[in-house]
């Protein structure tokens, strides 16, 4: 099978290379003609991350055979909806901030050559590092040193994120329950579903985000479990990566780890109350010197309030049809808090059927009927979690539910809130995997009792006809 996988991406990228024409990059006049070396570029790119990750994946201790063909069939997933995406100048249906990424990520690679008219152009945007995508940015400037400008290696570079995320999942489920089982559903739901396969084959932030978060979660379930100097620079690389691309999601993140790690995501002994500490204090070290506290004060000044919130909102909510809750208030408390139910509500499961208006919206409706048949399995696989395994799944547990608020508050676009709800689902797909396994496996104890229940019955009728042989 891995043989398999590996000649169809051969096969792909020959055919990516020979058969995507050459194209002048959509809504800008400078962006060049893309031609077939610049799709061999975003090829040789992508095979050489996808190098580095496969061989992550394989080396697993864990079902790494199965991890492998995991990652290349995701990835070729991901290259063969990126390349439709790209060839077919589908970025503005699909996800009009990859135009912007790309066009201020060539003025940020021009402005680190020393062209300060592109740099001030670069900072309009980034402000200094302080805008929530001045990382997705630097990305983008960092691919084109790189490749030269080129859409098409962005999204490639992101297929290899959005496939190793579904590598990562399945190393977190294993880790908190123990079970092959969940491990396996919850990384083929995030290596298939279509929204995050949609969202991953793009030039957009998503990818990172959700990469960078599952990421941090695993790191920090490794530290819980050994202090170790590794997965220290892990967790404060993903973190700081969180902080550029999305900031609220970086202290939310940052709030579950420290709380997970005050917790306790093992037996409290004094061994592992020490471990936890230093890996508390090493954390707020490193972000502390990073700068973290001074980007912080900027931030909070300007988003950290109710009004800013309520602003934000508004202009999401008026922003397109998909709009909701444009008369809701949320710049007081006891607004913010009775938004939260129907907020909930419609991150969760938008769009409804009776929201469908458009082509974009129509097309997420047969994943949606999944997701929904899927939602008992969720609250199923929570139950149990909490009730057995509440310490391990502290730090998921508590960004989940603080994000889910946050976004329930914040958004106003079904649109928007479908986007970002990937952030998410990538977690949930682990409590929906549990609760999908506990479901089979009573299922099969039924079955081992009724095939018990026959054999003992067996039995008996075998010994009943034998002493009724003898009496003869």
């Amino acid at each position: 099978m891995n043989a398999l996988l590996t000649l169809l991406y051969m096969v792909l990228c020959a055919a990516i290379i020979i058969f995507v024409p050459p194209l002048v990059a959509p809504f800008a006049a400078d962006y060049g003609v893309v031609t077939s070396m610049d799709a061999a570029k975003a090829v040789l790119l992508c095979t050489v991350l996808a190098t580095i990750a496969g061989f992550y994946s394989y080396k697993q201790e864990t079902a790494g055979s199965f991890l492998l063909r995991l990652f290349i069939a995701g990835l070729l997933l991901r290259m063969l909806l990126g390349t439709a995406i790209f060839a077919f100048k589908g970025q503005e249906f699909f996800g009009g901030d990859a135009i912007t990424y790309d066009a201020y990520g060539l003025a940020q690679l021009r402005g680190w050559g020393g062209d300060k008219y592109y740099q001030s152009l670069a900072n309009i945007f980034v402000r200094g590092g302080e805008s929530s995508g001045a990382g997705m940015v630097y990305l983008v400037a960092a691919i084109y040193g790189v490749v030269g400008r080129n859409m098409l290696a962005v999204q490639f570079v992101n297929a290899v994120l959005g496939s190793t995320t579904a590598v990562i999942i399945f190393l977190c489920a294993h880790h908190v329950f123990k079970n092959i089982r969940v491990a396996r559903l919850a990384g083929i739901a995030v290596a298939f579903y279509p929204s995050l396969v949609l969202w991953s084959s793009q030039g957009l932030k998503d990818g990172p985000i959700v990469f960078c978060l599952a990421l941090a979660i695993l790191a920090t379930l490794k530290l819980g479990e050994k202090l170790t100097l590794k997965y220290v620079i892990v967790l404060v690389c993903s973190l700081l990566s969180l902080l550029s691309l999305r900031f609220y999601v970086f202290y939310m993140i940052c709030i579950a780890i420290g709380g997970a790690f005050v917790i306790g995501m093992q037996s409290i002994t004094a061994t592992s109350f020490l471990r936890q500490f230093a890996a508390v204090v090493l954390l707020g070290l490193a972000l502390l010197y990073m700068g973290v506290t001074r980007s912080a004060t900027v931030q909070f000044e300007r988003y950290g309030s109710l009004q800013a919130v309520q602003r934000s909102r508004l202009d999401l909510a008026r922003s397109a049809q998909s709009g909701f809750g444009r008369d809701v208030d949320v710049s007081t408390t006891s607004g913010a808090l009775s938004t939260i139910p129907v907020g909930v509500l419609y991150l969760l499961f938008a769009p409804f059927p009776w929201q469908v208006i458009s082509l974009r919206q129509s097309i997420t409706l047969p994943e949606m009927v999944v997701w929904w048949a899927s939602f008992p399995l969720l609250i199923l696989g929570l139950w149990f979690a909490i009730k057995y395994r509440l310490r391990m799944i502290s730090p998921i547990l508590i960004f989940t539910v603080m994000l889910t608020i946050a976004y329930s508050v914040f958004q106003g676009n079904v649109g928007t809130a479908y986007r970002q709800r990937a952030q998410l689902l990538v977690f949930y797909f682990i409590f929906v995997a549990v609760g999908f396994v506990l479901l089979q496996e009573k299922r099969e104890e039924k079955k081992r009792q009724k095939l018990i229940e026959r054999r003992e019955l067996a039995t008996q009728q075998a010994a009943t006809v034998g002493r009724s042989q003898i009496s003869r």
